[in-house]
């Protein structure tokens, strides 16, 4: 089976492309946001295989995986047949709606023939799906295996573009916790951070280093803060918790249902949360005992294996 994907959402799609089928990925000389092709960071298998759009329109495509709303276009320009109607296609929202939880419309919604795949359950109770036939498939990760070492007495952050996104990404909340704890935020586009919040280098440290070496140095870490106010579930924050980190984490979208009691620290409460960074700080033992049972949660809920099976089920059912 061949189904077209465009390289977005990095972490995510190393997952789903280690599934039983050949994937195409569209490329383009100038390597653009439509025409990433594969990975340069991320380990992906042989059968992910680079098309350009004059390629595409002479393959055979058995399924469709769209991730941004323009691609529903893109697709039948690039391949001279449309999603859903010519070609079965399902649609992956990895967002949570940013304008209004209560009244964003989903760009689908006014569509039953492209089955409508949400990342977590938070996001498909807060788009309105319309008559999109909606379902939620929650993310796999690849296990990076058990690398904590805590020996950094810091707490690790993972946000790109902190600056731009702001509040979104709970940036002005770093000078909180960073009095409380020194932070390394890890990310693009995070250079001159400490700058931007007034604060001294020793406090606030930004690399943005590429995938293979960013789990070894996150695991140096201590612990593991997750400042964001509004996104989807991050991806780092699983990732976190595979490596044993334990976490720290804002009470906000699924990130209550990711980490269990025992697993970290969840609440709205920067005292709490300041005071969760301070003990993990003062005790590397408790940090040790509640990232292991950060690692274990992780893996009963978001195994790869699992991603793959459930992600295997979907596509059987749309293209049979």
């Amino acid at each position: 089976m061949n189904i077209l994907v465009w390289h977005v959402h990095g972490s995510w799609l190393t997952a789903f492309v280690q599934g039983p089928y050949t994937f195409l990925v569209p490329v383009t000389p100038d390597r653009g946001p439509d025409g990433l092709g594969r990975a340069r960071t991320w380990q992906w298998p042989p059968t992910v295989r680079e098309l350009s759009p004059e390629e595409l329109r002479e393959a055979d495509i058995d399924l469709m995986v769209l991730q941004r709303p323009h691609e529903l276009d893109l697709a039948r320009r690039w391949t001279g047949r449309r999603p859903g109607i010519d070609v079965p296609a399902v649609y992956v929202e990895h967002n949570s709606p940013h304008e209004s939880a209560v009244d964003t419309r989903h760009p689908l919604a006014g569509r039953s023939d492209i089955p409508l795949v949400h990342v977590t359950h938070f996001n498909r109770l807060m788009w309105d799906n319309g008559k999109a036939p909606s379902t939620v498939i929650e993310h796999g990760i690849i296990d990076p295996g058990h690398l904590w070492t805590g020996e950094e007495p810091r707490a690790a952050v993972v946000v790109n573009e902190p600056v731009r996104r702001g509040r979104t990404t709970g940036t002005d909340l770093l000078p909180e916790f960073a009095h409380a704890v020194p932070l390394d935020v890890f990310g693009m586009r995070s250079e001159g951070l400490a700058d931007h919040l007034g604060l001294p280098p020793e406090l606030l440290r930004s690399r943005d280093l590429p995938q293979s070496a960013l789990h070894r140095q996150m695991a140096r870490c201590r612990m593991y803060l997750h400042p964001v106010r509004w996104t989807s579930l991050g991806l780092s924050l699983l990732e976190a918790m595979f490596l044993g980190m334990p976490v720290v984490a804002l009470d906000t979208t699924e990130v209550r249902e990711a980490v269990p009691e025992g697993a970290g620290v969840v609440s709205n409460r920067l005292d709490v949360l300041r005071d969760a960074l301070r003990g993990f700080l003062a005790d590397p033992v408790d940090a040790r005992l509640t990232g292991e049972a950060a690692r274990s949660a992780a893996q009963a809920r978001y195994g790869e294996r699992r991603f793959r099976d459930d992600w295997e089920r979907l596509i059987k059912e749309v293209t049979r």
